[in-house]
């Protein structure tokens, strides 16, 4: 564990990181989505946005108010022209979420547009952003031109980083397309991929391609019956021309797969499958890190143990590596250590220098007296694992 989120019982530091970390020139940032100093009493705050050295000295940039400036950033950053660019769920001038950028010492901020719902823009913007030249694109996890509510399929939208000026591409329609997007977008030879948790012929989720204008194919319609994987939550890699992911559901004992498809849509397969067997890790929430070929990520359960004690159910998750060939060694069990380690990782690892980073959203140290009903005091960490 390199840094335990919670100074205090408000969580004025930060809580419950979901997203992952970038370096840049050295330093680790990211975001959580609660925390930061518009807590009180009763409430852990509507977020940060945070750096970390990799000696585990912590900084807060910037915390959300859930005014118009966003409320709880459940997504990862980008860096681009000396700032930090992401997205918060919530908040903003309709409560829909928003765009944001902050200079890398946490001064400017600024709100590069507020997401309004209807048929015209997205809602709930769940993930992080690509930088493509001067436009960022990303996802809404609802919204969109399908369906007669705020809460339709999802969207793509881009961004101008000059102007502001925002442009929904594409509404997922459901059925043959694909519906609520959760995850981020990777840019390919200026072709975006990306996945969809649901919709899809059998409503298990979708691999898609779209050109930066908003024409889409989908490449692969993920089938509901088992044991093939289904419900993908996490964005994806590419590796040699091979496209690699996750998918929270599906696989031999519906417990998720590692799986890999072909950037055109085909030759999609299983890499692994979780099982819960007591010491793999079960539930991938996140996506993959490639290292020297091999793939790296965590489950948000699973492993052996879980605050010390073995065997305790579904556990709290791992980090796992897997090659091509699907052979998969857990690495870590969270929870060994009860006091002095995360529980429950959600988000993909960054690589510095062999050293793999990550966050966890809860454990830690778990600070006494909490005042907030229905929560724990241990608001998560920041951790470092040495290949």
């Amino acid at each position: 564990m390199l840094f335990s989120f919670g100074s205090n019982v408000y969580g004025d530091d930060g809580a419950y990181p979901t997203a992952a970390l970038i370096k840049v020139k050295g330093t680790l940032y990211g975001t959580t989505e609660y925390g930061g100093s518009y807590g009180g009493s009763d409430y852990v705050g509507y977020g940060t946005v945070f750096s970390v050295s990799t000696s585990g000295a912590e900084n807060v940039l910037y915390s959300f108010s859930g005014g118009s400036d966003g409320a709880f950033p459940a997504g990862g950053l980008i860096y681009a022209n000396g700032n930090l660019c992401g997205t918060a769920s919530a908040g903003g001038t309709y409560g829909d979420g928003t765009i944001f950028c902050v200079n890398i010492t946490g001064k400017n901020f600024r709100v590069l547009h507020a997401f309004q719902g209807g048929s015209t823009d997205g809602v709930d913007p769940m993930a992080g952003l690509v930088r493509i030249r001067d436009r960022l694109y990303g996802t809404t996890a609802e919204g969109g031109a399908y369906g007669d509510s705020n809460y339709s399929g999802g969207t793509v939208f881009r961004v101008d980083m000059v102007t502001s000026k925002e442009r929904l591409i594409h509404s997922f329609g459901g059925s043959t397309d694909g519906a609520y997007p959760l995850a981020g977008l990777i840019d390919v030879k200026g072709t975006l991929y990306g996945t969809t948790e649901e919709g899809g012929d059998h409503n298990a989720g979708t691999v898609f391609a779209m050109s930066t204008a908003g024409a889409e194919t989908v490449l692969y319609r993920f089938n509901g019956s088992l044991p093939a994987a289904r419900h993908p939550v996490a964005g994806l890699i590419v590796m040699n021309g091979t496209l690699y992911g996750t998918t929270y559901g599906g696989g031999s004992a519906d417990y998720g797969t590692v799986f890999a498809i072909n950037t055109n849509g085909t030759n999609e397969r299983v890499l692994h499958s979780f099982i819960n067997d007591g010491s793999d890790g079960i539930r991938p929430y996140a996506g993959l890190t490639a290292v020297k070929g091999v793939l790296f990520g965590t489950t948000y359960n699973g492993g052996t143990a879980c605050r010390g004690t073995k065997g305790s159910g579904i556990g709290c998750g791992t980090i796992f590596r897997v090659r091509t060939s699907g052979e998969e060694r857990v690495l870590h069990s969270f929870g060994e250590n009860y006091n002095n380690d995360g529980l429950y990782p959600a988000a993909a690892l960054v690589n510095v220098d062999k050293t793999l980073y990550g966050t966890t959203v809860e454990g830690g140290i778990e600070l006494p007296s909490c005042p907030h009903s229905g929560n724990i005091c241990d608001y998560g960490t920041v951790f470092a694992l040495t290949l």
